[in-house]
């Protein structure tokens, strides 16, 4: 079977992906992955063929990252429609400008495919390809977007569906030009549905996280047939350059306190690193800071400060006393598998709920990294590194899948679907 991945985004995006990519090569399919030209070179080393699919991530990164910063300092202006709407577009706009040149090019790459993956950022673009081109469609999401009853369980369940639908009602709008003029390019019908709706009613849509952080959804998305199975979080579980040397390092004292920002970078890595020093010399413990997409090269490490540009989550995170990281999906998930307390500072919606989610499961807390302060900081450290949030973490962990578990169940389905698709 020859699979084409179009897998755009951040490599908390593609990763897991690639592990689902990784795994139908060494069942023997044919597997082409095009992602962002700044992650090339990271999924050649998985062993994967890569070609590149849309822009570099900086621009499009800084127009999300803008979006949100004020969306959370003004909340209920932005709930009005009209202020949501013009936010959106902002926020939405390096992504229309590209949005053509990405389907025509998938569309040339997606040509003789058996089946059409996606990530979620893009997944429009990719099913008007599988459609213009009649195969399978699959995509990955690492949290339930789709309306359901238990994302926003805060809310009713009933409540929390009309406030999901709402959000994917107010981004199609924001969409429907590109995806309506991608449609007419590729001859393909006009569609009344919103593009989200088109893909459900389709698609196999792979949801990559763990039953435990979401109760009863499983049930909810029992209904579409095996077409929204709970495979859990996967990885590639990637060794880095720096491992042997940070092993060496938490060896040599008492187990540090981690601290990641992902792929986003923070506004002053200065300023960032000084409060990390000066929290872990108020609470009296070590710091592992990898840097990822924040530039820290001339900043001065401490004596308790240990910064190394990348690390394996794996074998790091379960060495540590606790982990502060922007709550990621893939972060949050090595953070539960490893069975350590978690703080989430967020610079983003999804991040915002994956702390939530953190926070109902009584491993950890969360907060805004907007709204971090040094003292804000302390506080939610020493509240975490209480033995009650250890041991809560610990009887998490026994529950969150292997990701190699959650891997074969994702490339199962993806066989299985496709079989029973062409038959």
């Amino acid at each position: 079977m020859r699979i084409v991945m179009a897998c755009y985004g951040t490599r908390g995006d593609v990763e897991p992906c690639a592990a689902i990519g990784r795994e139908l090569v060494m069942r023997g399919h044919d597997v082409q992955m095009v992602v962002p030209p700044d992650l090339i070179d990271f999924i050649s080393s998985a062993g994967l063929a890569a070609a590149p699919y849309g822009p570099r991530l900086e621009a499009i990164l800084d127009a999300h990252r803008k979006f949100y910063v004020f969306y959370f300092q003004n909340f209920w202006k932005v709930w009005t429609f009209r202020e949501h709407g013009r936010l959106s577009r902002d926020a939405w706009q390096p992504r229309l400008e590209c949005w053509g040149e990405m389907g025509r090019s998938l569309a040339a790459v997606a040509e003789g495919a058996d089946l059409l993956f996606s990530s979620l950022p893009f997944e429009e673009v990719a099913a008007n390809v599988a459609e213009y081109h009649d195969i399978p469609f699959a995509v990955l999401h690492y949290f339930p977007c789709r309306p359901n009853g238990k994302l926003l369980s805060f809310l009713p369940a009933a409540l929390s569906r009309t406030v999901m639908a709402y959000q994917q009602r107010q981004t199609w709008q924001v969409i429907r030009e590109a995806d309506e003029a991608q449609r007419r390019e590729l001859g393909l019908p006009a569609s009344s549905e919103p593009a989200w709706r088109r893909i459900s009613e389709r698609a196999l849509e792979l949801q990559a996280y763990d039953d435990v952080c979401f109760p009863g959804l499983a049930d909810e998305w029992a209904r579409w047939d095996g077409r929204r199975p709970l495979t859990g979080a996967m990885t590639m579980d990637l060794p880095t350059a720096n491992d042997d040397e940070v092993a060496s390092w938490i060896a040599r004292g008492t187990a540090p306190v981690f601290f990641g920002f992902g792929s986003m970078p923070v506004e002053s890595a200065a300023g960032t690193l000084a409060m990390i020093d000066d929290v872990c010399a108020e609470l009296d413990v070590r710091g592992l800071v990898c840097a990822a997409g924040t530039e820290f090269a001339d900043v001065a490490e401490s004596d308790r400060l240990k910064v190394v540009d990348t690390v394996n989550f794996a074998s790091v995170f379960a060495a540590c006393r606790a982990v502060v990281h922007h709550g990621g999906a893939g972060t949050t998930a090595a953070g539960l598998r490893a069975g350590v307390p978690t703080l989430i500072l967020s610079t983003d919606l999804d991040q915002t709920l994956w702390g939530y989610r953190v926070k109902r499961l009584k491993v950890g807390t969360a907060r805004r990294f907007s709204t971090t302060t040094g003292r804000t900081l302390t506080k939610d450290l020493r509240r975490i590194l209480r033995p009650g949030y250890t041991a809560r973490a610990q009887v998490i962990a026994t529950r969150m899948n292997k990701p190699a578990v959650s891997v074969a169940a994702a490339a199962d389905s993806v066989e299985d679907f496709v079989k029973r698709i062409v038959g």
